[in-house]
């Protein structure tokens, strides 16, 4: 749903590797740097741009689509083999919507990282 977001990040290297095998389990697996940073692109046209920062970057939430619950779960197993922090294990989450299927990890600067699958077998409507 986005075109891009771009954020600083404390250890390039970290983050990088951090974000490169947490996100492959979502089908994001394509990325170039440039410019002292990485693109990792997504599907269609979107893209996570992280780059270095000397100051402490801001915590911001970030959720990506998944497919299935399948996906959320591999993500979450990738994201902490990753070094991720668990900040809400794979589940429903009926408090949003019925169908709400999503786990939380927190990334390397503590960032609240999402993946997200809308179940619509379990929506009514």
């Amino acid at each position: 749903m986005f075109d891009h977001v771009k954020f600083g990040v404390r250890d390039y290297a970290v983050s990088k590797a951090f974000y490169l095998k947490a996100l492959a389990p979502l089908g994001i697996t394509g990325s170039h740097e440039a410019g002292g940073g990485i693109e990792i692109v997504g599907r269609g046209d979107s893209s996570l741009c992280l780059e270095p920062t000397t100051g402490t970057p801001l915590p911001l939430h970030i959720a990506f689509i998944a497919d299935s619950r399948e996906m959320v779960d591999a993500f979450h197993r990738a994201a902490l083999e990753a070094g991720g922090t668990d900040h809400g294990a794979p589940g429903y989450r009926p408090r949003y919507h019925a169908g709400y299927y999503a786990a939380f990890i927190l990334d390397p600067d503590g960032h609240n990282i999402e993946a997200v699958f809308h179940d619509r077998s379990r929506t009514s409507g």
